[in-house]
Order: structure tokens, then sequence, then C-alpha cells
């Protein structure tokens, strides 16, 4: 009889074990994915850096040229002593209009989630939802 409850001892403490060693590589599968994700955007990211920096130098110096333009051509249609004001002030409401369109657009691409690692948020989930079924299964 001490040797069944010292063999079934065993068993439990390997079944324990088992089970640990299963936990740790489920766990370090899902840390692999993830930044092998993360890895994968970090490289478009370091390609798309530089550009952007470039880009947005020479965009921001067409706005100042074209905002300078638009400017000198409202104020030639304005016959006030303060023509220049006025036009400043047209011209950057619109440019106010304009970037706040801009802004809620680029607010809602955020609220997207388009950051999110998604390949591995869904592996999780399936994991979690498997996972659930597993333990209603067990009771």
């Amino acid at each position: 009889m001490h040797n069944e409850s010292n063999h079934s001892t065993r068993s439990l403490s390997a079944i324990v074990a088992e089970m640990n060693q299963e936990l740790k590589e489920f766990a370090d599968t899902r840390i692999r994915m993830l930044k092998t994700e993360l890895r994968e955007k970090l490289s478009h990211l370091k390609i798309a850096a530089p550009l952007v920096a470039i880009g947005v130098v020479l965009v921001t110096t067409a706005y100042f040229l074209i905002t300078l333009a638009l400017v000198a051509v409202v104020a030639t249609f304005i016959t006030s002593p303060y023509r220049w004001f006025f036009a400043f002030l047209g011209v950057g409401v619109l440019w106010v209009l304009l970037g706040g369109a801009a802004l809620y657009v680029a607010k809602r691409e955020f609220e997207l989630n388009r950051l999110m690692p998604k390949k591995t948020i869904d592996v999780l989930k399936d994991d979690k939802a498997w996972l659930q079924r597993e333990v209603r299964n067990q009771v």
C-alpha cells in the first residue's frame, strides 16, 4: 500500500513537471512569435524613418512657399490697409481647417490599432479560447 502511494506521488510530480515544461514551451513560443513580428515591423520602420524625415523637410518647405504665395494672392484682392493681416488670417484659418481634418483622420487610424502585433494577438486570443474550452471540458 505504501508503495502505491509513493508511485502515485511520483506520477503526480512527473505530471506537474511535464505540465510546467509544456507551459514554459508554450510561453516561449508565443514570446518568440511576438519578437519576430515586432522585429519585422521594426525593419520596415528603419527603412521608412529616413524617408519620412526627408519628406517632412521638403513638404514643410513647400508649405511655407505655398502659404506665402497664397497670402500674396489673397492680399491683392483686399483693398484695406490691413490687407496683409487679413490675408494671413484667412490663409491661417484655411490651414487650421485642413490640419484639423488631417488630425481627425490620423486619430481614427490610431484607434483602429493598426500598429499592434495583430498576428500574435490573434493567436493569443485563440489560445485563450482553447484553454477556456479545455477547462470547461475538465469540469
